[in-house]
């Protein structure tokens, strides 16, 4: 089964070949992902690969851990679960979906308005 790293650490500049080939002296290598930000297609600066066995991937993180990948040090650790997400509207979002006012409102009594 293969087993999931975090790569952290990576230059905008590292793509998922060079990625790929980082990884490659260790093991047989899945897959390899450079995470980019959706709207500007640069790098967020870490990735995933996914090794063939287990064995594969304790070396990969025993011989790649803070070794140098384009010019950078780079943090190779096994990858954790990705954490459910709360609703699809993100979890923290101000959407007020009973409608009811939010906040220290004052009711009556003073008025913002000043009269002449």
């Amino acid at each position: 089964m293969a087993t999931k790293l975090f790569v952290g650490g990576l230059s905008w500049d590292t793509t998922d070949e060079t990625l790929r080939a980082f990884f490659a002296p260790a093991g047989t290598v899945v897959s390899a992902n450079v995470i980019t930000d959706k709207f500007t297609g640069k790098s967020r600066g870490f990735g995933f690969v996914e090794m063939s066995t287990d064995e594969e991937a304790k070396k990969a993180v025993t011989e790649l851990n803070n070794g140098t990948l384009d010019g950078r040090t780079v943090v190779v650790n096994e990858a954790r679960p990705q954490a459910p997400r709360e609703d699809s509207m993100g979890g923290g979002s101000s959407f007020n979906r009973d409608r009811r006012p939010r906040g220290n409102f004052q009711r009556g009594g003073g008025s913002s308005r000043r009269s002449y």
